[in-house]
């Protein structure tokens, strides 16, 4: 039978190997491997952390545990801790990584689809004027046809902008709703 201290180790290797899984998995919302794996040892903390505590455990300078606490703040990934008598801040993960995937994938693809809605508005108002000031006929019938197929771009930056309103909103849960917890 395993002494406790090789039982340790094995749970410390399994839930370092997910916390790898998590930090992978960042990437795809734009976040580096090494904020992901500060979420990570936050989440599996199990108490909030300082960013000396946080910098001992990821073996990372505590600019880098400040930087990345910031960006997981303004991502609502992370939130400031309390404990009385504690002079140091502290610092927890979300719990609910529903509410965190709906702020952080919200505010990832707002920003970008508000920019291409604008970006397809300006295109459509300088072709419309470039066709007012041209006299050749391709070229007219040519900006028709991207100013329809810019026209069905808006609606679909717009119909994405009313998606991400019901993700970031929640409301996205009565169409999906969160499975009962285990």
């Amino acid at each position: 039978m395993p002494s406790n201290e090789e039982n340790w180790a094995k749970y410390e290797e399994s839930i370092e190997k997910f916390i790898q899984v998590i930090a992978k998995n960042m990437n795809l919302y734009g976040i580096t491997s090494s904020v992901g794996r500060l979420y990570g040892a936050l989440y599996f903390a199990g108490r909030p952390m300082t960013l000396d505590d946080m910098r001992d455990a990821l073996e990372m300078s505590k600019t880098s545990m400040s930087t990345g606490v910031r960006a997981l703040a303004e991502m609502k990934m992370v939130e400031p801790a309390y404990k009385k008598g504690m002079r140091k801040d502290l610092y927890k993960s979300e719990e609910d990584w529903y509410k965190s995937f709906t702020a952080l994938f919200g505010n990832k693809w707002e920003k970008t689809t508000q920019s291409n809605l604008e970006e397809a508005e300006e295109t459509i108002e300088e072709l419309h004027q470039l066709k007012e000031e041209t006299d050749d006929p391709e070229l007219r019938q040519r900006i028709e046809q991207d100013i329809d197929r810019l026209l069905y771009a808006c609606d679909y930056y717009t119909w994405l902008l009313q998606f991400l309103h019901v993700v970031e909103s929640g409301e996205i849960f009565k169409y999906v709703p969160k499975p009962p917890k285990r």
